[in-house]
């Protein structure tokens, strides 16, 4: 009878353990939500990082973010006001994107493969912290280099070298090939030129392995230039 006790309370424990268990785990539907929340929150106070050793920004997103939408975006010749710190909000990804300079070259033609320098800084936005960038220190250098196809319009890229290659894979995160088509792809021949730059929030979803397992939102400014 005591056995008979003993093995109903043990059964009767791991029963209110597994419960409490499940109750602790998040379900997917509440990371999302989660995630939503810390991008939003990102939309009205931006980020600002300070490296305290040598007394310098690293990093400074200006808060209360404009979004406007795609429509509004075309209308004004793919473009984003800066000094309005507008950001097109492209709605089938959840991707929010800011033009800062669209470049002096040319867009990427259907057909053509072209290589991509490709300088950035990345910041998570759910540990409000600067993940990777080759801006700083010995891979300032180095820029990352993409291999970049379009396909009937259908961009894929793919990390040959650098940074991103050595955290992630060679995958190029979605998120990054969602402003290209709107880019002037060129070089910096004269003092006068300008390559293209972007800033983009990229939600887990079209971010890279990383992002998408643990469902982190990430902050990207990206300068893009052809590569000789």
């Amino acid at each position: 009878m005591f056995q008979r006790l003993f093995s109903t309370i043990t059964f009767a424990l791991i029963l209110s353990f597994s419960f409490i268990s499940c109750n602790k785990e998040e379900t997917y539907a509440e990371r999302r939500e989660r995630e939503n929340s810390q991008i939003n929150s990102f939309l009205q106070r931006g980020a600002n990082v300070v490296d305290n050793e040598y007394q310098r920004s690293l990093l400074n997103v200006p808060g209360n973010i404009k979004v406007i939408s795609e429509k509004q975006f075309f209308a004004q010749d793919t473009t984003t006001d800066v000094s309005k710190n507008e950001y097109v909000l492209f709605a089938g990804s959840g991707v929010y994107a800011q033009f800062v300079r669209r470049g002096t070259g040319t867009g990427i033609q259907n057909g053509e493969h072209t290589m991509l320098l490709c300088r950035y800084i990345e910041y998570n936005i759910a540990t409000d912290s600067i993940r990777s960038s080759n801006l700083y220190g010995s891979d300032a250098a180095y820029p990352d280099e993409m291999s970049l196809q379009n396909n009937n319009g259908s961009l894929t890229g793919v990390f040959t070298a650098g940074v991103m290659r050595r955290f992630y894979g060679t995958n190029v995160p979605s998120g990054w090939l969602i402003p290209l088509p709107y880019l002037k792809l060129g070089r910096q021949l004269t003092a006068n030129d300008k390559i293209s730059k972007v800033r983009l929030i990229v939600p887990s979803t079209e971010g890279h392995s990383i992002a998408q397992n643990r469902i982190h939102p990430y902050y990207y400014e990206i300068s893009f230039e052809r590569n000789r």
